[in-house]
């Protein structure tokens, strides 16, 4: 297999990780205002995720660092032509970071709602974004011969890319309820549970379509069966959390998204960015590639710290694996 082709999956899996941790991190976020009735249930969901969002979002700023090293034609036309809609998501990620250190540093119900909205638009903006976003890398846009992107913030906006958006915000919902109703216990859970299945059901149609769609203009064998397995966890997903059994409710909306995103990259193959003013000025794994001794160092970089990063990040999934309920948040805590 070729350097190239090596990047290119090594990039899809850090996305697939991004979007499967961090997808219910914007999920709990964005919920925050429909599951929690009081500031005891809100610090409880915000706790589920405090122990890991953060790690959640190096995922993201590998995949972009290892765009940039490997192909670094493809991160300069994809952050030079996406840049007023990826500098909205990188501003959400700010606030909603700010939200999560600062909400407990005063006691004032004001500040602490302002930074309750904080957090919730903070998740909504990446969780809509990102799907406009990779629906548009999918289907292409419009690049000239000078590998620059010709299009406007407009040209995004066109039903594809707003219906992947619909998809990424219900997956996400879906997941992050999914997520406190495996994390919580007591009535939040409850209603978690009830939520994802009724949340559930809206992703899947939505799904469906877009990945219908998506597939009918640039699909695959292989993206046909990665979308195909992702509709079939969802729905294996939804019927679990209707039976009580939030663990295997939760795998199924992670290898959800993960096959999904997977097909994504499997429909893109072997462009990293397709051109529709002419497939001549599309960007490939070839053209936009770095240089070969450039590839051979990243994947020995690669090889070494991987395991040492994986192994880290789940051992504090390990650490902070039990359910946490309203007994759990001390008082001094309810006071701040």
């Amino acid at each position: 297999m070729e350097l190239t082709t090596v990047w290119f999956t090594l990039i899809a899996v850090l996305w697939i990780g991004y979007f499967t941790l961090e997808g219910f991190d914007f999920g709990v976020g964005m919920l925050l205002p429909f599951l929690a009735r009081d500031d005891t249930e809100r610090r409880v969901m915000i706790n589920t995720i405090g122990p890991v969002w953060d790690g959640n979002e190096v995922w993201v700023l590998v995949a972009g660092g290892a765009t940039f090293a490997a192909f670094p034609e493809w991160y300069a036309t994809l952050f030079s032509g996406f840049y007023l809609p990826l500098l909205l998501i990188l501003v959400g990620l700010i606030v909603r970071g700010l939200a999560f250190e600062y909400r407990h540093q005063r006691p004032e119900a004001r500040w602490q709602s302002g930074w309750d909205t904080a957090l919730i638009v903070g998740s909504f903006v990446p969780a809509v974004l990102w799907g406009v976003a990779f629906a548009n890398i999918v289907r292409g846009v419009p690049i000239d011969a000078d590998k620059e992107f010709t299009g406007t913030l407009l040209t995004l906006l066109n039903p594809h890319g707003l219906l992947g958006g619909l998809v990424t915000l219900t997956l996400f919902l879906t997941h992050g309820a999914m997520f406190v109703a495996l994390k919580t216990d007591g009535d939040i859970r409850h209603r978690a549970r009830a939520l994802a299945i009724r949340l559930g059901l809206v992703a899947a149609a939505l799904a469906v379509v877009f990945l219908g769609w998506t597939q009918a203009e640039t699909g695959s064998l292989g993206s046909a069966v990665a979308f195909s397995l992702a509709a079939l966890a969802l729905l294996a997903g939804v019927a679990a959390a209707s039976y009580g059994r939030e663990g295997w409710a939760f795998t199924g909306t992670f290898a959800t998204i993960g096959l999904a995103v997977g097909g994504l990259f499997l429909a893109l193959f072997p462009d990293v960015m397709p051109s529709t003013t002419d497939a001549a000025f599309s960007l490939t794994t070839t053209n936009a590639a770095a240089t070969a001794y450039t590839l051979k160092i990243m994947t020995w970089v690669a090889v070494i710290f991987t395991p040492v990063v994986l192994g880290y990040q789940a051992w504090s999934y390990w650490v902070f694996r039990k359910r946490i309920s309203v007994h759990h948040i001390p008082t001094a805590e309810l006071a701040h």
